[in-house]
């Protein structure tokens, strides 16, 4: 089997997955994107979280081009992709239990606010609490899963639940249980992780949808510009400016 042909397959299966998170999540996604900007016009501010792999797409989203300004990462040290040595070490981080109530007790996080947890698998202790705190402290909770996985594996987390059950709005990434699309012979293994693509997808589809939710209420979207177009770096200083009391990645 050739690589081209892989590839293909690839494409096709991500392909495949996005349309169906595009259909089956649309009612799900239009929601999420209501809540954002009833957040935005009632003060609040935005938060969103991933561990390990999970932290890419909350990452895609909070200081970009063409995203939403407001967005802020609550970040867990150690948790966040692959930084810490051995890598192994955020993986052990993910099922440890009452790390999550320490690092939102020690942010900027306010009753009113809406926090997105990212969790794959939704499994593990630390997107667990994580939403289960953050409710606890007046937050709204969206999280984006595979339902699949609670369906499939079981809680490693206490209480035997999963992120699903402790969020105000659940969106399903649609991703089956190893996060693998591909087999071939010759490859051992499950490969070709699709969860990135799909999950950044879904997660640039809720700011979108925010961003037009709040212009058709009148509000000019608080968006960030490229700073390698003329003009970005001016035009990004002036949405700082004007909402610097909820952007936290500047300080």
């Amino acid at each position: 089997m050739s690589e081209n042909k892989l590839a293909g397959q690839f494409f096709d299966a991500a392909i495949g997955l996005l349309q169906r998170a595009r259909d089956e999540e649309a009612d799900r996604i239009t929601a999420a994107g209501a809540m954002l900007a009833d957040t935005v016009v009632d003060g609040g501010r935005l938060f969103v979280f991933g561990a390990g792999h999970s932290s890419l797409p909350a990452q895609d989203v909070v200081y970009r081009a063409g995203g939403l300004a407001l967005m802020n990462l609550l970040a867990v040290p150690g948790a966040v992709g692959i930084d810490v040595m051995p890598a192994t070490l955020g993986s052990a981080l993910e099922r440890v239990n009452g790390l999550a109530g320490a690092v939102l007790d020690s942010s900027p996080v306010q009753p009113g606010d809406v926090l997105i947890v990212v969790s794959l698998s939704g499994r593990n202790s630390l997107p667990v609490e994580m939403a289960m705190n953050a409710r606890a402290l007046g937050l709204k909770v969206i999280g984006v899963t595979s339902l699949a996985y609670a369906e499939q594996t079981r809680s490693r987390h206490v209480s035997g639940t999963f992120l699903k059950d402790h969020c105000d709005l659940v969106i399903d990434s649609k991703i089956p249980p190893g996060d693998a699309e591909l087999t071939a012979d010759g490859i051992a293994a499950p490969f070709a992780p699709a969860s990135t693509v799909v999950t950044s997808a879904l997660l640039q589809a809720v700011v979108a949808t925010a961003a037009g939710e709040l212009a058709a209420r009148g509000i000019d979207p608080p968006m960030l510009r490229s700073g390698n177009v003329d003009g970005g770096h001016e035009w990004n200083g002036r949405v700082m400016a004007e909402y610097g009391d909820r952007i936290f990645f500047r300080h």
